[in-house]
């Protein structure tokens, strides 16, 4: 049971290509953004789309798959960990955010 304890499923489409960033360690990372929508009908019979934004990081060999054969609009479906972060803007400004880091992607 403790496999599920913190997992993330979704399935959507990437907002723009995947991010190579550059660590001082060995390690490689890509991020990117990817949309998913819930459709339904309001009360008054209206379609209704709320589309959800989620920051999507990949480490090391995905992160090299992900940057290799990603690009903006590309469907996918992908498990991960929701991890909480706080950083400081150059700005001095503090910030919350929430990521959800890959484990798995599967092109669709």
């Amino acid at each position: 049971m403790s496999t599920i304890q913190n997992n993330v499923q979704l399935i959507g489409h990437l907002g723009d290509d995947p991010e190579e960033v550059k660590l001082d360690s060995k390690k490689k990372l890509t991020k990117f953004s990817l949309a998913t929508n819930l459709r339904y009908k309001n009360k008054e019979g209206n379609a209704v789309e709320n589309t959800q934004w989620h920051r999507i990081v990949a480490w090391d060999k995905l992160a090299e798959i992900c940057s290799t054969h990603l690009k903006k609009g590309s469907h996918i479906a992908c498990q991960g960990r929701l991890v909480y972060r706080d950083y400081e803007t150059k700005s001095g400004e503090k910030r919350h955010s929430a990521e959800i880091h890959l484990d798995e992607m599967l092109m669709l």
